[in-house]
């Protein structure tokens, strides 16, 4: 009896077992209404969090608040270049441990989008691609190219077996619901013609035989092959409509804010607009939704691309950089999904009935067999708010807004009307005192003699570095005869330099003259300045310095079906009825002689950067070029033992290698540096405590320059204090969202704050690491700051004064007579540190001027000035 009882036992739990492992294997298919899950159609809510943009220790939270703010599924990129940084050598380690992302995903009950690529732009650098595969021979990027292609479908393979062997599509139990492979494609589809159609074709017939299970998309690629589903990117993309009647509309960007470069200000996109062009979108029938961003996170190392793209990728997403969640948005946001949710089995059930409203006014109707029914009432003006009668009731609209009845009767939720308050962040100081600052300066006096490769001419950059640095030494050196008239008074020399980008300090005999940079509008520029010259030989030594790779954006603009294209194969669809006729025919006309105009997009792998012609004006014969003789580099050009900086090379971010020079200690007090003036690039390090508490944690940069920063050998990426140029003002939903509207920060640094991990802080004696390209004054104790959230609409106390202080420092020749009436001495002081000395004495007689210098502590400086 009681074996006939455990058999019968053990016979359930093996039946119920093999039930639940049914269940649990998926199948996806899709039709042209939506993706189904097990043969049940589902509108799709996602957003991006990239992987290697936060920390593992991170990941769970994000996932976390994700699936509470509605969202289905987590869609990410696989970024290449960090898998394979070196042919065949792989790396699924730390932020690449794509493998434990994607379970952390399951573990919370989320699906994923996985979109190989493996090209992704993405603001990444390089877009994705490893810098090794620009130079396999004979090399062409996505195009009908044999040796492209076999390194993409390796790369591919590699990726997709690994998530069989862990079971991780859905058709294997897991959580991965889709695939995509390449990224944006359409405009190089266009520009190459059939070169383009066959790669593309090629690339969609690779990835559907590797029989993954799920489904197979193309966003941007109107030509997308069979299976392949094709879909939208963009800030609206009600306009857009799939390739094929059988398959469903797909948005797999709908980009929640925009990136943001050194030197431009803040974009934020109003979330009233956002849920409006999501509504827009489900309203016409679409059934899938991808924020991009959802989190977006840091650009640790050297990641970000562009170039110029900062160290911060926060996006204006719901969940900010540092993961804490961004109000109203993310909670709006919530509420959107909630109401679209709710009529989910009408809008999977028909196609909308579109009734007229008025001029502006529509309804869509959607309703099912079994007799439900949801409504979507729009209002497209962008100033009126209107009332409409629909169903013998009125309902009032907002501008510029959808009111959504899951039962085509009640409002559920509009997209104009926000109930929540908006959350601002407070960056506390965490009081954290740091050990002293020590020195150690770039040698630059035996560059010449120390260089590892010789060529006459000027090298390509990226071909010497193979972007193991940013940085890269060009020196030569140049005879001046005992005869030259500027060495008996006359006018110095002048040195002029064209880079094709992105920044240069210049060096001659080892003293520092000059440094000029690129913009992100232009990244390429020439530096002009004078130089010291004496009779002999003269050493000339340039440092290039590198701020992202390029990642193929193609500022493309072409009118087609209501729709404006744009940069990295971005896509803006726009209705006819809010264009007015000038801009149609414009784009029109654009198109017609152009057929769009965009830039060097194409075979980005082309690009150059670095130093591209030498000239010195001012000698008795005139002008010397200097762009083709003999040039050294410090690399080896195969070996690469030492590129970039001596520090590099020593690796003195690190405990060890950090032992291995002598610095020198420094006596800097509250931030200002000694009257010892110390050259042009310099490494700085020091120790500190890890600040007490669990917030988030930032690092205030706004006293450095440029330059990068470590935290126990991990690189928190680059900075720099480039002031911020842009359209700031007033902030309006209404309307077409463009990245010209609603722009904050500008003549502030572009980025001021750097993320630091916690789980990369030891509780005590951890390392700080910095080499600086432009000397200001270091860093202070407090400038760790905690990230934390103040959920209230005002600005806080001391926000007025703090704009005044900034004022006075932006503007020292207003500042100054003002600040010693009132006897402002500690914001004196700052302006002091922070502007060259010169500036006080065409302000201030020099008696005033001493009587101000005795007040801040730093009358020293008059006496080394006095000559001026």
């Amino acid at each position: 009896m009681e074996t006939s009882s455990v058999s019968k036992l053990l016979i359930f739990f093996f039946t119920a077992f093999l039930a639940s492992s049914k269940l649990i294997q998926c199948s996806i298919t899709y039709d042209r209404k939506a993706i189904l899950i097990n043969g049940q159609r589902r509108i799709l809510i996602s957003g991006s969090i990239h992987y290697p943009r936060s920390t593992p220790e991170m990941w769970e939270d994000l996932i976390k608040k994700a699936k509470d703010g509605g969202l289905d599924v987590i869609d990410t990129y696989v970024f290449w270049n960090g898998h394979e940084p070196s042919p065949g050598n792989y790396n699924f380690e730390g932020r690449y441990d794509l493998v434990r992302f994607i379970k952390t995903v399951q573990k919370l009950g989320l699906y994923v989008h996985l979109r190989i690529g493996p090209y992704i732009c993405a603001e990444w650098n390089f877009g994705g691609f490893p810098v090794w595969l620009k130079y396999v021979p004979g090399i062409s990027f996505r195009t009908d190219n044999e040796p492209f292609k076999r390194a993409m479908q390796g790369f591919t393979q590699k990726i997709v077996q690994m998530m069989k062997n862990e079971k991780l599509f859905a058709s294997q139990g897991g959580p991965i619901i889709l695939s995509q492979i390449e990224n944006e494609y359409g405009p190089e589809s266009r520009a190459l013609g059939a070169a383009g159609h066959a790669y593309i074709n090629w690339a969609a017939k690779m990835a559907v035989e590797l029989n993954t299970g799920v489904p197979w998309v193309m966003c941007k690629e109107d030509d997308a092959p069979d299976p392949v589903i094709n879909a939208c990117n963009g800030f609206y993309c009600d306009g857009f409509s799939p390739n094929k009647p059988y398959k469903p509309t797909m948005w797999t960007e709908a980009w929640s804010g925009w990136f943001t470069e050194f030197g431009g200000p803040i974009h934020q996109r109003p979330v009233q607009d956002l849920a409006f062009g999501v509504a827009r979108f489900i309203q016409k029938g679409g059934s899938y939704v991808n924020y991009y961003m959802y989190h977006g996170g840091t650009n640790f190392g050297r990641t970000a691309g562009g170039p110029f793209i900062t160290t911060s990728y926060d996006y204006d997403a719901p969940i900010d950089e540092y993961g804490l969640i961004r109000q109203p948005k993310y909670d709006h946001l919530k509420e959107l999904h909630r109401a679209i949710k709710l009529c989910e089995h009408a809008l999977v059930s028909s196609d909308p009935t579109v009734t007229s409203l008025g001029t502006y006014h529509q309804a869509h109707v959607f309703s099912s067999r079994q007799g439900g029914c949801a409504a979507f009432l729009s209002n497209f003006h962008m100033k009126s708010a209107a009332r409409v009668t629909f169903n013998n009731r009125h309902y009032d609209l907002p501008p510029w807004s959808i009111s959504i009845l899951p039962d085509c009767k009640n409002v559920a939720f509009n997209t104009a009307l926000v109930g929540v308050k908006t959350s601002r962040i407070q960056m506390l100081p965490t009081n954290t005192k740091m050990f002293p600052w020590e020195a150690y300066d770039e040698d630059i006096s035996s560059l010449g003699a120390s260089s590892r490769i010789t060529a006459p001419g000027l090298l390509e950059q990226m071909n010497v570095t193979r972007d193991n640095s940013d940085y890269l030494w060009y020196t030569t050196s140049v005879d001046i005869s005992p005869s030259e008239s500027f060495l008996r008074g006359g006018q110095k020399p002048t040195l002029n330099v064209d880079s094709a980008g992105h920044a240069l300090h210049v060096f001659v005999n080892g003293q520092f003259s000059g440094s000029a940079y690129g913009t992100r509008e232009n990244r390429r520029f020439t530096y002009t300045g004078p130089v010291n010259l004496h009779a002999g030989t003269n050493h000339i030594a340039l440092l290039s310095v590198a701020v992202g790779l390029p990642l193929s954006h193609n500022s493309d603009i072409s009118f087609t079906s209501g729709s404006i294209r744009m940069g990295c194969g971005r896509t803006e669809f726009v209705p006819i009825n809010t264009l007015n006729s000038i801009h149609y025919k414009v784009l029109q006309l654009l198109t017609r002689i152009y057929g769009g105009v965009k830039n060097d997009g194409l075979h980005f792998e082309t690009w150059k950067t670095g130093i591209q012609s030498v000239l010195l004006h001012g000698l008795n014969q005139g002008k010397k070029d200097l762009t083709w003789q003999k040039w050294s580099y410090q690399a080896h050009i195969t070996t690469l033992k030492q590129v970039g900086l001596r520090g590099e090379a020593m690796n003195l971010v690190s405990p060890h290698g950090a032992s291995s020079v002598e610095w020198i200690r420094g006596e800097w007090v509250q931030g200002s540096l000694a009257a010892r003036s110390r050259q042009s690039m310099t490494w700085y390090k020091t120790y500190f405590n890890a600040p007490r508490g669990n917030e988030p944690l930032a690092l205030d940069m706004r006293s450095m320059g440029k330059g990068q920063v470590w935290i126990n050998g991990q690189s928190l990426g680059r900075y720099w204090m480039a002031y911020a140029k842009g359209n700031c003002g007033t902030c309006s939903y209404l309307g077409t969202f463009r990245t010209t509207k609603c722009q904050s920060g500008c003549d502030q640094p572009t980025q001021r704050w750097y993320h630091v991990p916690r789980s990369w802080l030891k509780p005590t004696k951890n390392l700080l690491n910095l080499v600086e390209m432009y000397q200001k004054y270091l860093l202070r104790g407090d400038q760790f700051y905690k990230h934390c959230l103040d959920n209230t609409t005002s600005l806080g106390a001391g926000k007025e004064n703090k704009v005044q202080e900034y004022w006075w420092r932006r503007h020292p020749r207003k500042a100054i007579p003002e600040l010693r009436k009132t006897n402002n001495f500690n914001i004196l002081k700052q302006i002091v540190a922070e502007h060259n000395n010169r500036i006080l004495f065409r302000i201030c007689p020099k008696t005033d001027l001493y009587d101000i210098l005795i007040n801040v502590g730093m009358a020293s400086i008059f006496h080394s000035s006095a000559t001026v």
